[in-house]
């Protein structure tokens, strides 16, 4: 039904261009016939046969079931329900060449005799193994997109042990685009900040590399988006020698470092640079890396993990833990004179903390303009003076908020030109910050300490965002609600700036007093629900001249010659019950 159907579309499409192109008639013909001693003739009604078609290129139906079947633009390929097939008939010794279409002989049998086979056999094995030398050297049918390539040359085989470069790249790359945009119809907010529109931006690439110049030379990549950790990325080049070389192997990229002994263990997750040589019967196996994993053995006692840590005086959590005040600063050591009570006599009631939004915009966006000396008796610059009497940290501690304009500060567009003026002066980065959409968090994204005057975000801050304050306290035998700063519900409506107090700005510099405010001894030990009986605690000092860490000083006053340094440095006045003397141990305080 398929060839019937091909040969009218062939007829409809040869009669449509006759009659528009040439204006002639044309009528298809259909012949048949069989092939004899080897030879294909035609029935002889159909011998020298005038052409009535009178065709520039006229088609021809092959019906030789041996011949190699056309294909291309109009000759279409046999439908897969036609089988050719080739049987042996010992009583003729003649093999006979069918086509079918499930039991129906799609066209007459034809047969060969022996001579006439083995001809057809070796054209047809000759014809095939130049197609498929020529898909080999094109790259036609190999799996990948990039075919293989050929180089010739002695001295290339030589170098690489073949001639060949194989590059077979596979995974999938998905890269996702678009816009996200949102409306909030409050009448409390300007008509700009009503919608915010973000792109939205997305890859995810799964990708494996693996290529070969000749026998030696190999390289593999693995790449995923979506990795856990960065080990499981691979990069890997090797040179591979042979037998008789001297150079064994070279690998560069990710390496291991396999040792036959149970006393030192080898190395995983290298990069760099191994080679391995043999001079005779000598091997040499060196290793130029860095260690990209670290191995951790934990022990489990008692139903509890015990672990070790080591970290250095430096390696303090940077950006994260603030006071809100130089005053707390000050106070904070007299503060905790007399563990495990703080002497302090204020009590912190209420507390806004605003960041820079790095993301998209939430509920609680608001702009603001952060000032350093907000709130300080002693303000760091010249031009803003003190308030007498007001020792404790408030709003009137100095001619600050009495010395501004409340309308040139409240306008977001106005305020930087306004106090870089020639008539205030301020340095942006110093004196104030100016946030735009500055987001408030959330009483869950941090922590503070309602005594001691601090703040602990849960996150660290980035170098270029800015971390401002607003907050109330009491101080015990007085009745007035100091305050520093200004509330989000205290009726400054969007847009207009909240000015509130400055901890971190986005200008790194250890001449200002914000350096003050970042707590440099807070250290994570990476650890949670800590048990207290088993937590043990040593300080150790390795810059003596044996060079061995000590748990106590060599040199220095005759006061700390010798004390241990968790006496020295105020680590150790407890005993067990919490209670004084020292007992040589830490004192462990739970919050």
């Amino acid at each position: 039904m398929e060839r019937i159907i091909k040969y009218l579309l062939r007829f409809i499409f040869l009669t449509f261009v006759a009659s528009i192109g040439w204006g002639i008639p044309i009528s298809l013909g259909i012949s048949s016939g069989k092939r004899e001693a080897g030879i294909w003739q035609n029935p002889p009604d159909t011998i020298n046969q005038p052409d009535t078609t009178n065709l520039l290129y006229p088609f021809s139906e092959d019906e030789n079931p041996y011949s190699e079947p056309l294909s291309n633009g109009l000759y279409l390929t046999d439908p897969s329900n036609i089988k050719s097939d080739v049987q042996y008939d010992p009583r003729s010794n003649e093999y006979e060449f069918t086509r079918k279409i499930g039991t129906f002989n799609y066209r007459n049998p034809v047969s060969l005799n022996f001579g006439d086979y083995q001809e057809y056999d070796l054209q047809h094995s000759l014809r095939n193994y130049w197609h498929d030398r020529s898909r080999t050297y094109s790259g036609v049918g190999r799996k990948g997109i990039i075919p293989q390539i050929y180089i010739g040359g002695e001295a290339f085989d030589r170098i690489f042990g073949g001639n060949t470069i194989d590059i077979r790249p596979q995974g999938s790359a998905e890269l996702t685009f678009g816009v996200t945009s949102n409306r909030r119809d409050d009448p409390a907010l300007d008509v700009r900040q009503r919608r915010s529109t973000n792109f939205d931006f997305n890859q995810k690439i799964q990708m494996s590399v693996m290529a070969k110049i000749g026998d030696k030379i190999e390289f593999n990549t693995n790449y995923n988006t979506e990795a856990t950790f960065d080990f499981e990325n691979k990069l890997k080049l090797k040179y591979e020698g042979k037998e008789d070389e001297i150079i064994k192997l070279i690998e560069a990229g990710d390496v291991t470092l396999p040792l036959n002994s149970t006393l030192i263990t080898g190395s995983q997750s290298l990069f760099g640079i191994k080679t391995q040589l043999q001079f005779g019967r000598t091997t040499i196996t060196s290793v130029f890396s860095q260690q990209k994993s670290q191995v951790q053995n934990i022990t489990v006692q008692g139903g509890a993990q015990t672990e070790k840590f080591v970290f250095k005086s430096l390696d303090y959590e940077d950006n994260k833990h603030f006071f809100i005040s130089q005053y707390f600063r000050d106070h904070y050591d007299a503060a905790l004179q007399k563990l495990p009570i703080v002497s302090s006599n204020i009590n912190i009631t209420k507390i806004e903390v605003w960041v820079t939004n790095i993301g998209a915009a939430v509920t609680e966006n608001r702009n603001v303009v952060a000032f350093m000396d907000l709130g300080e008796y002693n303000p760091f610059n010249r031009t803003i003076l003190p308030i007498a009497n007001n020792v404790f940290p408030s709003n009137q501690s100095n001619n600050l908020l009495q010395s501004l304009d409340t309308a040139k500060i409240r306008n977001i567009n106005t305020v930087t030109e306004y106090l870089t003026g020639p008539r205030k002066g301020f340095i942006s980065g110093r004196d104030f910050e100016k946030v735009e959409n500055a987001r408030k968090l959330n009483a869950t994204e941090f922590s503070f300490n309602s005594k001691l005057g601090f703040i602990s975000l849960n996150t660290s801050l980035n170098t270029d965002q800015v971390l401002s304050v607003a907050y109330q306290y009491t101080v015990i035998g007085e009745e007035s609600i100091y305050q520093v700063g200004e509330f989000s519900d205290q009726g400054i409506t969007t847009p207009n700036c909240l000015m509130v107090k400055l901890l971190k700005s986005t200008a790194l510099s250890t001449r200002i007093p914000l350096w003050k405010l970042m707590m440099k001894n807070v250290y994570s030990i990476g650890a949670y629900q800590v048990n207290k009986e088993d937590f043990i605690l040593n300080i150790l000092y390795a810059g003596n001249a044996n060079g061995v860490p000590t748990g106590y000083l060599t040199e220095g006053p005759e006061e700390v010659i010798g004390v241990p340094l968790i006496r020295v440095m105020n680590f150790d006045n407890l005993d067990p019950q919490l209670n004084p003397p020292h007992d040589g141990m830490f004192d462990f305080l739970d919050n």
